[in-house]
């Protein structure tokens, strides 16, 4: 049986991180991940193309650059659990999101195929979680220029999700609990 991953501590990660940690927190993160992939394809079932480019404010993404924008956080923060969990004591860059999504296209793609790389971004995070043991959880390491545990990547990557998820919800129409 993997071993619980037990909620950081405060110290274990920047406070701007904090709104997505409380999201998750008191609950099995594991769980949560792996609820979440179900939960990413009803959240777009519904819509049309058109809709899935739609803003709800002029200047805000889409929702397809918001599917983008959480693929592509996934990873970074994947990337970054990988090497802090493995030991890896290089300190790790920090990434603006704005130029990725720029850069990602998102809008240019189907639902289906953002959907799709959601699910395996996400398929992937999962079997790095489950490989890891007690003690890679403990682990920390520098990212953004400042000191982050694994614990509180996983959690991270959980809540960034559920946070955007409640934005679609609220500012799209979007029905989906997270």
């Amino acid at each position: 049986m993997p071993p619980t991953i037990t909620p950081p501590a405060q110290d274990e990660y920047a406070p701007f991180y904090a709104g997505y940690v409380e999201r998750v927190a008191g609950r099995d993160v594991r769980a949560i991940l792996e609820g979440q992939v179900e939960e990413i394809r009803a959240l777009v079932a519904p819509l049309s193309e058109e809709a899935g480019a739609a803003r709800y404010e002029p200047g805000k993404w889409s929702v397809k650059e918001v599917l983008g924008h959480i693929a592509d956080t996934e990873r970074v923060m994947s990337y970054r659990l990988l090497r802090i969990a493995r030991g890896d004591a290089t300190p790790l860059p920090g990434f603006d999101q704005d130029p990725y999504v720029a850069a990602a296209r998102s809008d240019a793609r189907t639902l289906e195929s953002l959907v799709a790389e959601v699910e395996a971004v996400r398929a992937s995070t999962l079997a790095l979680v489950g490989s890891l043991g007690a003690e890679e959880w403990g682990r920390r390491g520098v990212a953004s220029g400042r000191e982050v545990s694994a614990r509180a990547l996983a959690h991270i990557i959980a809540g960034h999700f559920a946070h955007h998820a409640a934005i679609l919800g609220e500012r799209y129409g979007l029905g989906m609990s997270a």
